[in-house]
């Protein structure tokens, strides 16, 4: 079967992206078809292609006998040598099948078998294609919608778009161009490639901001995670992998043009972005943006229980439109977060110190102590230096204690203020060094003191807060994790 074929191959190699190697084993399947039907069997039948697969043809391979007992494996000596003069007893010899020899049948066969050939090896060619780009940005256009699925064209095969993965914020139209993430590829049998879309996925963000950003897609900096509403709100925690390189600002863009591509590809979704970091309490600060977070208190570690203390402008902010902001916050550090005002704060204080004073009512042996944070909450000190502080966001005992006198009187405190709301802190605030007080408490447990103004028929009390069992050597409740301070004195001196 001597034909040109090479044009017919590139052609399919063009049109069905199929390899020549794949081609030319669905012509042999087709020839092998087509003989197996015209003559019941093909186990002698030999495809082969000529020089640059310009022709092929089929052949017989018979065995040469004295006598003819299955004419399709055998061949008569006399005729074998018509042949080839030369033909022997027990040799093989190839006899090329006329094509013309096939009936329709065998021809429909083969038709039939070549098809179902080139889809299967066209399905499994685009299969192993775009297995290979899950979870990367691929672009279409809306072809049609049924049930809520948008169909995609995405040139070699229709992409869906499932309405589970849709933002409720974005419509469609016919031929509008749709950007989305490959998500999931399946080979379902008996049916067309299916290449499940999303715009939904925090992935598809990331896809977006690797295009956009180009320190991102070099990994200078990286997408540390990304929690979103899809439709509302993102927030992004980023972190740099050179000191000289801002990545925050390297999201951003100069005036913005990079975040704004970014907003614009997700049809204005808000997007939060800020700098991871390792210490959780700063981390839960920045993933509170926008709000400006004045403090975060630790309540419990093991159970990842944070308090976020705000300004009562910016609680509202803080807490977000039906609390979008704090959950999402929550979701992106892993932590319970509680948003607080400076007064809600106070208060929580104020309720601890009435439980102190009904515990005192009902007999308990020892007097709590004031658990001081604020400067404001520390007696005696001026009103106007605690407004001061809190101006400027140093209301804090922790954080006025970590500026400098230069530092201090730049906010506005003389070195006069300076010195005696210092010596006010000294006065009603213990302030011990973490290993100081960890080689103490170790040395109390190793020795036992000389004397100590504990009575000594009460060495176990409870805990004001939650009512756990608490010693004396606790610096905090085991249960609640509350400070915990006692103080003590002579027996004629209690009320």
């Amino acid at each position: 079967m001597a034909t040109d074929m090479s044009e017919a191959i590139h052609q399919l190699m063009q049109e069905r992206n199929m390899s020549e190697e794949l081609i030319l084993k669905t012509i042999e399947d087709t020839l092998m078809a087509a003989y197996k039907r015209r003559y019941g069997r093909n186990e002698n039948a030999i495809v082969r292609f000529g020089e640059d697969n310009n022709e092929v043809s089929i052949y017989a391979k018979k065995t040469i006998v004295d006598g003819v007992y299955d004419d399709l494996l055998e061949i008569d000596l006399e005729e074998a040598r018509e042949l080839n003069p030369d033909a022997e007893i027990d040799d093989e010899i190839l006899i090329e099948v006329d094509p013309r020899d096939f009936d329709r049948g065998s021809v429909q066969s083969a038709k039939q078998t070549a098809k179902i050939s080139i889809q299967g090896i066209q399905k499994d060619t685009l299969y192993t294609e775009f297995k290979e780009k899950i979870n990367e940005i691929i672009i279409g256009y809306y072809q049609r919608e049924r049930n809520g699925t948008i169909f995609v064209d995405l040139g070699k095969v229709e992409g869906k778009l499932l309405k589970k993965y849709q933002s409720q914020r974005e419509e469609f139209h016919v031929n509008d161009r749709i950007k989305s993430l490959i998500v999931e590829v399946n080979k379902n049998k008996g049916e067309q490639l299916e290449v499940i879309l999303s715009r939904t996925h925090t992935d598809f963000v990331r896809a977006i901001f690797e295009l956009e950003v180009p320190e991102v897609y070099d990994k200078i900096v990286e997408i540390h995670k990304i929690v979103r509403e899809p439709g509302y709100r993102t927030k992004l925690a980023v972190y740099s992998n050179r000191e000289d390189v801002d990545p925050v600002g390297a999201c951003v863009g100069l005036k913005g043009v990079r975040i704004l591509a970014v907003i614009k590809e997700l049809e204005g979704e808000k997007i939060d972005i800020l700098k991871y970091d390792p210490d959780p309490r700063k981390f839960i600060k920045n993933a509170l943006s926008p709000a400006e977070v004045r403090e975060v208190i630790i309540l419990d570690e093991a159970k990842h229980q944070a308090l976020a203390v705000v300004s009562e402008s910016q609680l509202s902010l803080a807490i977000g439109k039906q609390g979008l902001n704090v959950r999402l916050a929550n979701r992106l550090v892993d932590w319970n977060i509680d948003v607080k005002t400076d007064a809600q704060f106070e208060e929580m204080d104020i309720a601890s110190e009435s439980r102190r004073a009904v515990s005192q009512l009902f007999g308990e042996e020892d007097e709590y102590s004031h658990e001081y944070t604020l400067i404001s909450q520390l007696p005696g000190v001026d009103p106007s230096v605690a407004a001061l502080l809190r101006e400027h966001n140093k209301d804090f005992i922790e954080d006025f204690l970590s500026l400098s006198e230069e530092e201090l009187v730049t906010i506005g405190l003389s070195k006069e203020q300076q010195e005696t709301l210092k010596g006010i802190i000294e006065e009603h605030i213990e302030i011990v060094e973490e290993e100081y007080a960890a080689a103490v408490e170790e040395e109390t447990e190793e020795s036992e003191p000389e004397s100590s103004p504990a009575p000594q028929e009460a060495e176990e009390y409870e805990c004001p807060e939650c009512g756990a069992n608490i010693t004396v050597d606790m610096t905090n409740c085991p249960n609640c994790s509350i400070g915990l301070s006692f103080e003590y004195e002579e027996d004629n001196a209690r009320e």
